[in-house]
């Protein structure tokens, strides 16, 4: 099917280009979403004449969310999960999990809105993006962790293995020294007799 362009789309083309994609990816996204029009002779006329005023709102939405970008890009949210010891999550976060930390952190972003590249199914500092408007992408990072002060840990550097290897190393020099404070008692005993 041939349709005209509204608005940039990824991937497929510029405002006001004719372009041929699937009548199902038509029916079911760029028309219903506004982001097309069927390319006949009348819509097409119809297109030159808003053109200017689509190109208007176009560079109007396009300046707001440039300064949304500006206040949102490298910004880090915080998501709490629960988690095993090794640091994978019992479930996953989501889009909606990313917009809502956002939100709660005062801006306002749509879950449709957040592209994860992957899947976030473990403890720690994930890279995720937020598109403001066709031409504008905003970055920011999920710290994902079981608790705030873990939070607090994996954004100053540690990871949750770390942080696990460090205690079990701690355990075992404990348990070592109390083995060695027996062996020695052992030899005092020893020794007197």
């Amino acid at each position: 099917m041939q349709v005209i362009l509204l608005e940039r789309v990824a991937k497929l083309g510029q405002m006001g280009e004719v372009v041929k994609v699937k009548d199902g990816y038509a029916r079911n996204f760029l028309l219903p979403q506004g982001k097309a029009l069927r390319a006949s002779a009348d819509n097409i006329k119809s297109f030159e004449a808003r053109k200017s005023q689509l190109e208007a709102q176009n560079l109007e939405t396009k300046k707001e969310a440039d300064g949304v970008a500006a206040k949102l890009d490298g910004e880090t949210f915080i998501v709490i999960r629960s988690a095993s010891d090794s640091g994978a999550l019992y479930g996953s976060v989501t889009t909606r999990d990313a917009a809502d930390a956002a939100t709660a952190a005062g801006f306002t972003v749509d879950r449709k809105q957040v592209v994860l590249t992957r899947p976030i199914k473990e403890l720690g500092l994930h890279t995720v993006e937020v598109v403001l408007h066709p031409e504008v992408t905003a970055t920011v990072t999920l710290n994902v962790a079981r608790s705030n002060e873990e939070a607090e840990l994996q954004a100053s550097g540690k990871s949750i293995q770390d942080l696990a290897a460090e205690a079990e190393a701690e355990a075992n020099f404990e348990i070592a020294e109390l083995f060695d404070d027996i062996g020695s008692a052992g030899q005092d005993d020893e020794m007197a007799e």
